[in-house]
Formats: structure tokens, sequence, C-alpha cells
């Protein structure tokens, strides 16, 4: 279970004093507590637990963002840190060839024209991908194929 494993990193960032990590583990395995509150469950399988871990990516993505317009180096490389920890729990993402095949694929299946299915497509590629494809280059490969095709 990939919250275990969360768990025992959290314990062995303290025993070597890495702030960095420890700190990131112990926000993140907060916020995989709130989960647990919100779905009312014991314990998270591990597709919830990367729903969050990929929220709390983008919540440090967006401070980043952020912190580089407010001219905050300290803080950048703060967020950058504890990023980079959160990225070591998500599974390998596929290539974008790889995206790209799955995408030809879902849009003969279901037969999308224009632009207009674009929802449908991008359901389907997102069920196939499993997690392990970026979802905004998903959305931007899924637009550039419908264009095309349409």
């Amino acid at each position: 279970m990939l919250a275990d494993k969360i768990n025992s990193d959290y314990i062995q960032a303290m025993k070597d004093r890495d702030k960095v990590r420890s700190g990131a583990l112990n926000f993140l395995k907060s916020q995989l507590k709130y989960a647990m509150i919100d779905k009312r469950a014991d314990k998270l399988d591990d597709s919830d637990v990367l729903t969050v871990i990929k929220k709390q990516i983008k919540q440090r993505e967006d401070s980043i963002e952020q912190f580089k317009n407010g001219g905050r180096g300290d803080l950048v490389d703060k967020e950058t840190s504890e990023l980079n920890v959160l990225k070591s729990y998500l599974p390998q993402m596929m290539s974008e060839n790889d995206v790209k095949a799955i995408i030809e694929s879902v849009i003969k299946e279901t037969q999308a024209t224009s632009v207009k299915d674009m929802g449908k497509v991008m359901k389907e590629v997102l069920a196939k991908a499993q997690g392990k494809a970026d979802n905004k280059m998903v959305s931007e490969l899924v637009k550039q194929f419908l264009t095309s095709v349409g």
C-alpha cells in the first residue's frame, strides 16, 4: 500500500532529521487523513492516495508560480524541494508516444469526429492511462487529434 510506504518514509525522514522530506510527508499524511474522513473509510486505496498526491503537486506548482512572480526565491526553493518529494510517489509516467497511441485507439473506438467529442475521448483515455499520464498533456494531445480529424 502506498499509504504505508509514505508512513514508513516519514518515520525514516524523522530519524534522518530530513526537515524538507519529513515536512512534506507530514503535510501529505494530514491530507490523507482528511481524505479518509471525507470518504468515511478506515484506509485509502492507492488510487485515492494518488489523487491526494496529485492535488498536492498541483498546489505546489501553483505556489511556485506565485512565489516566482513575487520574487520569493527562498520559498520557490522550499516548494520545489517538497514538490520533488511528492513526485517521487507517482507511478512512472507514460511517454508522449504511448499516450498518442491510446488517443488514436480511443478515437477509433468512440468514432469521435470533432472537438465536440473531446469529453468522451478524454474520459476513455484517462481511464486507460490509469493515472500514468499528465492530464494537461492528454488534453492538449486530444485537442490536436480531434482538430486534425474534424
